[in-house]
């Protein structure tokens, strides 16, 4: 199931600037400095651009840099050069003079438009799309720029520019109303967006269209208002119908429904889905992603098991790991572990292949619903993959392994706490060999000597349990071995690597050998 239509003429008329602006955390503008593999000729003019203190310097400076351009190298220069507008403008007249016989590219020309526009310079601005309209360059990617600043200026009246276009002989359609009303939204001026479609259609007769609507919902998703988005649809499907490709539209306003409260949200996002099935219209994977979110939040199993074989088993779509993740927490959190070892074998059939969170994850459901044979795999199937559990999966699948005897298990977790240092090794060490006592006295021993080696402190009750134990079988030269390195002395120094001398070599052979009740 695809939910990607056609680039629009708004994406795909946007500057690389105008594209940044809709990340936040993006930087204001692109640098020279952000592109280490930048060409040698391209980084000496652009550090020509960034020294010059005034527009006047600009043509010396580039002249005693005695360097040829071409137009590419023009446009390069000018897409690292939006902190210096005066110079970059300097350094496109001096280039077409100098170099190009003044026949600048197109692109080129959009930069110079979009540099002074992202730096508010307006005036110039509209004398250089005045001089493009001179010359037959202006496009629809020239006023996709010209939007774009003026919406994200204080003040700045975009839907005015889209009014002016007939002076400059571009035509007012319905991609030109997209470009206007992707710039708005993206400046979070949904309300200006609504309005630009009535004046729109009164100054120009354009008429909005499907994509037209998608890009409204959007800023309502972005903008988190369902009210509005509730309008937003309702015109739509006034204006347009229902249109099945029409896949971003439904996606957003799902998604800014089931986002906005998932208690009281939910219900409505369900029955607006039920609503476009009927009408053979979907949304995609944003909504699908937002709505098990919801349903984990609201602790709604059967709403998302009915989601999830609608989407994925009836529409084709692929879960990703995330999507994996959130079936997995619901149901794990809901008691009904025996069922989550079957997303894993899921996702392998996918291709989407469990990470250390995922495989935690499971296997905190498997022991907390007390499935040890399925935990005791999913730890083996870990251990093998070097997809190490967590301090807390450890430490709980050592206590229940333990508590049911299931000593090679124990063990093995024991041994994966060790090479992976994860605490508390004091208190877990000492649990080992306590449970060990009762069946298993060589191994509590084995391990109460490697403790000792490795650093991990044995408390006096764990000894004086096992010293209990080894007089009962009169293994005195062990318990005095036992009494020497873990009595006397007293650990409290990191955890290190097992030492090769051994506690039995104070005149005993090995613990191994000599505490064989065979």
């Amino acid at each position: 199931m695809s939910d990607h239509r056609a680039k629009r003429p708004a994406d795909a008329a946007a500057s690389p600037a105008a594209k940044r602006g809709r990340d936040p955390s993006a930087p204001a503008f692109p640098t020279y400095n952000e592109a280490p593999d930048l060409p040698a000729k391209i980084r000496i003019l652009c550090e020509a651009l960034a020294k010059v203190d005034s527009a006047l310097d600009v043509d010396a400076a580039l002249d005693h840099e005695d360097i040829s351009v071409t137009t590419h190298d023009v446009e390069q220069v000018l897409r690292f050069s939006y902190a210096h507008p005066r110079a970059a403008v300097a350094f496109f007249r001096w280039a077409g003079h100098r170099h190009l016989g003044h026949e600048h590219s197109p692109y080129s020309w959009n930069l110079v438009v979009d540099i002074l526009g992202k730096n508010r310079l307006f005036e110039p601005m509209w004398e250089t799309v005045s001089s493009m309209h001179s010359q037959r360059l202006l496009s629809l990617a020239t006023f996709a720029s010209v939007f774009s600043s003026l919406a994200a200026s204080p003040g700045g009246n975009p839907l005015k520019a889209f009014v002016d276009m007939s002076r400059y002989g571009m035509t007012r359609d319905t991609p030109a109303l997209n470009s206007l009303l992707s710039a708005l939204c993206r400046a979070n001026r949904l309300d200006d967006a609504r309005a630009a479609i009535i004046v729109a259609r009164a100054e120009a007769g354009t008429r909005p269209d499907a994509d037209s609507y998608a890009i409204l919902l959007e800023g309502c998703e972005a903008a988190a208002d369902p009210r509005v988005a509730r309008e937003v649809f309702d015109e739509m499907v006034r204006a347009v119908g229902f249109d099945p490709d029409n896949v971003p539209a439904y996606d957003s306003f799902l998604t800014t429904l089931v986002s906005s409260d998932p208690s009281t949200a939910l219900p409505e996002a369900m029955k607006y889905l039920a609503f476009l099935t009927e009408r053979r219209c979907s949304p995609g994977e944003k909504f699908f992603r937002a709505a098990l979110a919801a349903h984990l939040e609201a602790r709604k199993l059967h709403g998302a098991i009915v989601l999830w074989n609608e989407f994925v088993g009836h529409r084709g779509l692929v879960p990703d790991m995330e999507m994996y993740n959130t079936m997995i927490m619901l149901q794990g959190s809901l008691g009904h572990a025996e069922v989550i070892v079957e997303y894993l074998d899921d996702m392998a059939f996918n291709g989407v292949f469990p990470d250390s969170g995922t495989y935690n994850l499971v296997l905190k459901f498997l022991l907390k619903g007390r499935k040890l044979r399925e935990a005791a795999a999913i730890f083996s199937e870990m251990v093998k993959n070097e997809l190490w559990p967590n301090e807390e999966n450890c430490s709980l699948a050592l206590r229940m392994f333990l508590d049911t005897h299931d000593w090679e298990m124990g063990i093995k977790v024991w041994n994966c706490m060790v090479e992976n240092g994860l605490p508390p090794l004091e208190e877990s060490g000492n649990m080992l060999v306590s449970k060990l006592r009762d069946d298993r006295l060589p191994e509590a021993c084995k391990y109460a000597e490697d403790m000792i080696d490795r650093g991990i402190k044995l408390s006096s009750s764990t000894l004086s349990k096992l010293k209990l134990s080894l007089q009962k079988i009169k293994k005195d030269c062990i318990i005095q071995s036992l009494k020497h390195f873990g009595i006397e002395r007293h650990y409290s120094s990191p955890v290190r690597p097992r030492a090769t001398s051994s506690v039995v070599g104070i005149g005993c052979n090995p613990l191994q050998h000599r505490l064989s009740l065979g």
